[in-house]
C-alpha cells in the first residue's frame, strides 16, 4: 500500500475516527471532528474510504493502552495513513516502537497539532464549509443527551492514577463558555447534559474562581455556581466524576428544587481508612456516610453512584470487609467496582504487599454479588411508581429509556411497552410494572 498517497485534487479528503476510551476523550474526538468539518474535511464511516485515519487512544490503564495499541494496528493495517492523539499519545516512544510508519503522535486535547498534522499529511480543501457546522459541533453521541466538559486534567495525585502525567493539572474552562455550550446544545435540540471532567467539584481552583458575566449575571468560576447557572437552562443535567468535597453539600438544595438531577456520580474507590490513604484519595471521606443519610433526607429519590477499586497494594482482608460494611450501610444506588491493575508509571506500582489475582477476583465477585442484592432492593422499590423517563431508542410503539437515576450506557434502562407514537429524545411518564437486578419495565401511567 502506498502510505503516501494523497486525496484527488478538488475532492473533499475523508478523514476516518477511531475514538477510544472514556466520555473526556469522545468530547475532544467531536471536537476534532467539528474543526474538520468546518473545514471542509468529509468524515468517513469505514477504513477503506478514508484518506487518512485519526486514532483517539486511552493510556489510562495497561488494558486500555493495549487496545490502543492494537487499534493503532488494526488501523494501519486498513488504511495505511494513521495520526495517533489522546492520552496513549503523551508517550510517543511507546507508539513508534512499534509502528514506525504512523505518521504523527499528538498528546491529549492537542487540538492545534491534530489539525496540523492533518493539514500536512492530507491538505487543506481549497474551500472550507463553515455553514454546514451547526453552532453546537459536530457531535458523536444521540441527538437528545450531550457530554459537556468544563476541564482539563487533575491536579490530585493519587496513587494509582496516570492521568496528571498525560493529561496535565486541572485547568478549567471559564464560566461562561461552559454556560454558552450549553445553550447551543439546548438550541441542537439536547435535553440531557452530562457534566464531565477528571475532578468536577475541583471546578475553577486554577483559575481562582474567576468572575465572569453571562446573559447580565455575574458569576464565579466554581462548581456551585456552574450547578446554578446550568439549573436554568431547563435540560436534565446530571453530575459525574464529583469528589466529595464539603462544598458539594451546597448543590443537594439544586436538586431538590429539580434544577440539577437528583443523581451525583462520585468515585469513592474505598472506604478503608489505611486503603484511602495509601490511595492518597483527596477530600476527607470520614462522615461520608453521615452526609449520604442527608442527601437522602433531603433528596429521598437521589442516586448515588460510584466506582470502587479492590485489591490495592496493601488491602487486607480487614480492609476489604470494611468496604463491604460500608456498602451494606450506604447502599449505593449504582455502583461499578474495577480489580486494581498495576499500571506502569503509576505511584502504586511501587508500593510493598500487592494482592494477588486470585485473590483480588474473590473480592471482586463478593462486593458485586453485593451490589447485585442492593440494585436489586432499589429496582423492586420503584414498582408501582410512575417517572419520567428519557426515551433514548424507539420503534413507535415500544422503545428504551432512562429515568433519572440512570445514566447511559453505564446504568439501568427501562423498557417501555405500549406506547404510541414514542419519539427518541422525549421525556415520557411510565408507570413501573416489573424488575429485575439492574432494568425496569413500563407501561403508559392509568388515566383516571
Amino acid at each position: 500500500m502506498n502510505t503516501d498517497q494523497a486525496p484527488i485534487r478538488g475532492v473533499a479528503p475523508k478523514i476516518g475516527i477511531v475514538s477510544l476510551g472514556c466520555p473526556k476523550a469522545l468530547v475532544d474526538s467531536e471536537r476534532i471532528i467539528t474543526r474538520l468539518r468546518a473545514e471542509g474535511y468529509q468524515i468517513s464511516p469505514d477504513y477503506q474510504g478514508a484518506d487518512l485515519v485519526l486514532v483517539n487512544t486511552c493510556g489510562f490503564l495497561d488494558s486500555a493502552r493495549d487496545e490502543s495499541l492494537e487499534a493503532i494496528g488494526e488501523a494501519l493495517n486498513e488504511n495505511g495513513r494513521v495520526i495517533v492523539t489522546g492520552c496513549l499519545g503523551a508517550e510517543p516512544e511507546v507508539i513508534e516502537a512499534m509502528y514506525s510508519n504512523v505518521l504523527a503522535v499528538t498528546g491529549p486535547a492537542q487540538y492545534e497539532q491534530v489539525m496540523d498534522a492533518v493539514h500536512t499529511h492530507c491538505p487543506q480543501p481549497h474551500n472550507s464549509f463553515q455553514s454546514l457546522v451547526p453552532e453546537s459541533g459536530i457531535r458523536l453521541t444521540p441527538r437528545h443527551y450531550a457530554y459537556l466538559k468544563i476541564s482539563e486534567g487533575c491536579s490530585n495525585r493519587c496513587t494509582f492514577c496516570i492521568i496528571p502525567a498525560l493529561r496535565g493539572d486541572l485547568a478549567s474552562r471559564p464560566i461562561d463558555h461552559v454556560l454558552r455550550e450549553a445553550e447551543q446544545l439546548k438550541k441542537a435540540g439536547v435535553n440531557e447534559l452530562l457534566v464531565i471532567s477528571q475532578d468536577t467539584s475541583a471546578y475553577g481552583m486554577d483559575i481562582k474562581y474567576e468572575k465572569r458575566t453571562w446573559k447580565e449575571k455575574e458569576y464565579d468560576s466554581r462548581f456551585q455556581d456552574l450547578c446554578e447557572g446550568l439549573g436554568e437552562m431547563d435540560m436534565w443535567t446530571r453530575l459525574h466524576y464529583v469528589y466529595p468535597y464539603p462544598h458539594v453539600d451546597k448543590v443537594i438544595p439544586l436538586m431538590a428544587e429539580g434544577k440539577i438531577l437528583p443523581y451525583i456520580d462520585i468515585p469513592f474507590q474505598h472506604a478503608s481508612p489505611n486503603v484511602l490513604r495509601n490511595m492518597k484519595r483527596p477530600a476527607k471521606q470520614d462522615k461520608v456516610l453521615e452526609r449520604i443519610k442527608q442527601w437522602r433526607r433531603d433528596v429521598p429519590d437521589i442516586a448515588v453512584r460510584s466506582t470502587f477499586i479492590v485489591g490495592f497494594p496493601g488491602e487486607t482482608e480487614d480492609d476489604f470487609q470494611q468496604l463491604m460494611d460500608f456498602m451494606q450501610e450506604a447502599r449505593i444506588d449504582r455502583a461499578g467496582c474495577f480489580k486494581y491493575e498495576d499500571v506502569k508509571g503509576a505511584v502504586s506500582h511501587d508500593l510493598p504487599d500487592h494482592v494477588p489475582e486470585e485473590v483480588k477476583e474473590e473480592r471482586w465477585h463478593r462486593f458485586m454479588q453485593l451490589q447485585q442484592e442492593i440494585s436489586h432492593e432499589r429496582s423492586e422499590a420503584q414498582i408501582g411508581r410512575t417517572l419520567d423517563v428519557i426515551v433514548d431508542d424507539s420503534n413507535g410503539q415500544e422503545g428504551i429509556g432512562r429515568t433519572k437515576a440512570d445514566a447511559p450506557e453505564i446504568d439501568g434502562i427501562v423498557h417501555l411497552e405500549n406506547y404510541p407514537n414514542l419519539k427518541v429524545g422525549e421525556i415520557v411518564k411510565a408507570e413501573i410494572t416489573d424488575a429485575d437486578f439492574y432494568d425496569l419495565w413500563a407501561k403508559p401511567p392509568e388515566k383516571h
